[in-house]
């Protein structure tokens, strides 16, 4: 299982690209709004000052802006950017742009077999990594 994690995100990955510990925080950003600082390093399960230094960089970049918490004025909550939606916008574009190359390489019926074991396997796989969403 961990061959088919590397194997898909290192396929499908620019090599010059965002990390994923970053992509995935801008992901997160763009589909849920505004977040803790704090927040974000628990749900990237990393610690509080390597997440200060990713979103230092990324605001230096700027992909993401942080602000003062209108709630909790000791704390800041991080906001993704319109350069940082661009930028995921792209990566998504080039990622489908490279799995569709990859696709076309295959047989009609190799790609039929992918079809239907893909048809079983992502609802599963949806449905586990759902679970660990909500964790």
């Amino acid at each position: 299982m961990d061959d088919l994690a590397v194997l898909a995100v290192r396929r499908l990955s620019a090599q010059s690209d965002l990390s994923l510990t970053a992509a995935t925080t801008l992901s997160y950003l763009d589909r849920n709004g505004p977040e803790r600082l704090s927040v974000l390093a628990a749900r990237q399960a990393v610690t509080q000052p390597s997440m200060t230094q990713l979103v230092q960089r990324l605001e230096r970049e700027g992909l993401v802006c942080r602000a003062v918490d209108d709630l909790d004025g000791r704390a800041v909550r991080v906001s993704v950017t319109d350069a940082g939606r661009a930028l995921l916008a792209e990566r998504r574009r080039r990622r489908r742009e490279r799995l569709t190359e990859m696709l076309g390489t295959l047989s009609p019926g190799e790609l039929r077999e992918l079809t239907r074991v893909a048809g079983e396997f992502l609802p599963l796989l949806r449905r586990l990594l759902q679970g660990t969403a909500d964790e």
